[in-house]
């Protein structure tokens, strides 16, 4: 609806307040500029200045524009910035865990990997003790996995709930051990399930041990028992036990771990674009 270019030309008048000062900063001539106030004025449909021999001034809905012109050309110049090719250029090694790939972090690396065509980019999608493993051995640059609330290592990127998960007809017998579905240990939310129970006063009876998240919903969707997972980042077809018998696990922290204190310009870009869209990642698809 409204052209950056008059809108650029109405920011430079209000600041000039004058249409000569104006054009001359943008080197236009100033009936260009006026033209570009001209239909500026037409498209909103409302008069944005007040103009005599002496003086420019801005009308009511002048000033309205004013915000509405200087979002609009910060979001212009970001999306203009977002899709110009990167010049950035170089490797860049990326572990994520199992929990992340399944929802929108992938939408989120095809959108690093369109805005920066320069970077080599290799991704390993593996169990967070696997991957921390690896970045302290140097052969991932960046991680992005989870930890314990309390822990200090990596950068928060976002909380969530972890919630026991089973198929939708399961049904917690009201006796005996709890049947858990689980990854090996050393797998954080193993040792957190395996806690959680037992301080619980309930007994834990381990029913399938597999290193992949498409194993693990396969056992659950199976009826081989229940597992601990984040609220948020529920692998399809599994559903909350409802079952008032499961205690409360308390939470699981997303945090993004980098193997050098000072980044390099690939690794300060990817880390750039999962801050910018902690919520998107945080939130169930």
């Amino acid at each position: 609806m409204f052209d950056p270019v008059h809108l650029r030309s109405f920011l430079a008048v209000e600041r000039a307040r004058s249409f000569t000062l104006a054009a001359r900063r943008l080197g236009l001539r100033q009936s260009t500029v006026s033209q570009h106030v001209g239909k500026l004025e037409q498209a909103a449909g409302r008069r944005l200045f007040l103009r005599d021999t002496h003086a420019v001034d801005l009308t009511a809905d002048g000033a309205a524009m004013l915000g509405f012109a200087r979002d609009i050309l910060d979001r212009h110049d970001a999306a203009r910035r977002y899709f110009s090719e990167s010049p950035i250029s170089g490797r860049l090694r990326f572990g994520a865990s199992e929990d992340l790939v399944l929802h929108e972090l992938p939408a989120i690396l095809a959108e690093f990997r369109r805005s920066h065509p320069r970077v080599d980019f290799e991704l390993t999608v593996a169990l967070s003790e696997d991957l921390h493993r690896r970045l302290d051995d140097g052969d991932l640059d960046l991680v992005f996995g989870k930890r314990r609330p309390g822990e200090r290592h990596g950068e928060l990127i976002f909380r969530d709930r972890l919630v026991f998960h089973a198929a939708p007809d399961f049904v917690v017998e009201p006796d005996g051990p709890i049947p858990l579905v689980t990854y090996p240990p050393p797998a954080l939310t193993r040792e957190i399930a395996l806690d959680t129970l037992r301080r619980a006063g309930l007994g834990a009876r381990i029913t399938c041990t597999t290193d992949s998240l498409n194993g693990l919903r396969a056992a659950v969707l199976a009826g081989l028992g229940v597992v601990l997972h984040a609220a948020r980042l529920p692998p399809a077809g599994l559903v909350p036990v409802r079952a008032g018998r499961l205690p409360d696990a308390g939470e699981v922290e997303f945090v993004l771990l980098s193997r050098r204190s000072v980044l390099n310009e690939p690794e300060r870009a990817l880390r750039a674009v999962i801050l910018a869209n902690a919520d998107r990642l945080g939130r169930d698809g």
